[in-house]
């Protein structure tokens, strides 16, 4: 991946709709008819820009729900707003990130990511659904973000796409939007999903986002397919398969090497095979058929920084 990634598509402006709705860039159409509370967030991180994209176009559309309440909001606005071409990672957030600020939120807001989270925060408490819509840093292959629980695997599973399920018991370094509140709670059914669409940049990751967000607005039942925008729908994969994490791996002081190159949810067939090394010390696999998740081992990293996620077929 090169410091500074061509970008493919063109960046929505969106500070039209700062005014005008529930809360700046919160958007909460109510149709009037009994049914579920339905939440697409997009820009959780500044500069995951298809899940923008797709929300700008909805908004624009005038799209609204047929049943239940549909609610658009965009995350980290200042964040996506400072960026620049120039640095085009920095602008992931302005002073920590906004997605490892869940498990705090009962304490005092320092920083703009807590201010930003106590607003989006009752939004998110009223949504019985949630779609975050998130990409990645590096060219892996679309992943739908579960969590722990199986009611968010038979969604995913409803929604038919993408091929790639995980399920994980959230993040070591805070808690995330989605594993919020009755998000995580075994006896809720409340629901929440959390899409990596691809790279950044690439103009596949818009086409991802459209696709999974017109999937998940007709699973829950607020809309109709025939509501959504002509061709964001695209071919149903042929099957989906669940990873199940067991380990995230870390980098102790930002020194790991890859072992070659990792594209994102290969099966490694042997147990002990050598991914790399961390201040010399070889990193291995610990079982056989161990699928790497979301690796971040083709680039320089900071110390304590996951470099990859392993985990089984389920």
């Amino acid at each position: 991946m090169a410091d500074n990634p061509p970008v493919e598509f063109d960046f929505p402006e969106l500070r039209r709709w700062e005014n005008g709705g529930a809360a700046p860039y919160i958007h909460v159409h109510d149709s009037g008819a009994s049914g579920p509370t339905v939440m697409v967030a997009a820009l959780t991180h500044g500069n995951e820009v298809s899940g923008a994209i797709v929300v700008d176009a909805l908004l624009a559309a005038g799209l609204k729900p047929r049943q239940g309440t549909l609610i658009f909001s965009f995350n980290n606005i200042e964040a996506y707003h400072s960026f620049d071409a120039k640095n085009p990672f920095k602008s992931r957030m302005i002073d920590e990130d906004f997605n490892r600020t869940w498990g705090r939120l009962d304490q005092p807001a320092t920083t703009l990511e807590t201010r930003r989270a106590q607003v989006v925060k009752p939004f998110v408490e009223r949504a019985d659904f949630l779609l975050d819509l998130h990409s990645m840093h590096d060219d892996c292959v679309p992943l739908m973000l579960c969590g722990p629980l199986d009611r968010g695997v038979t969604l995913a599973q409803k929604l038919g796409a993408p091929v790639d399920l995980v399920r994980d018991r959230g993040h070591a370094a805070g808690m995330r939007m989605r594993d919020y509140g009755g998000f995580g709670d075994p006896k809720s059914s409340k629901t929440a999903l959390l899409i990596e669409t691809g790279q950044h940049w690439r103009a596949s990751s818009v086409t991802v986002a459209r696709d999974v967000t017109a999937r998940f607005l007709v699973a829950t039942g607020v809309v109709e397919e025939a509501d959504l925008p002509v061709g964001w729908k695209q071919p149903t994969p042929s099957r989906q398969r669940v990873v199940q994490v067991s380990h995230a791996i870390a980098t102790k002081r930002g020194n790991f090497v890859s072992a070659r190159r990792f594209e994102g949810q290969e099966v490694i067939a042997k147990a002990g095979t050598v991914l790399g090394h961390d201040d010399g010390e070889p990193v291995t696999t610990p079982y056989d058929d161990c699928v790497l998740v979301m690796p971040s081992i083709n680039r320089p990293l900071r110390a304590g920084v996951t470099v990859v996620r392993l985990g089984r077929l389920a």
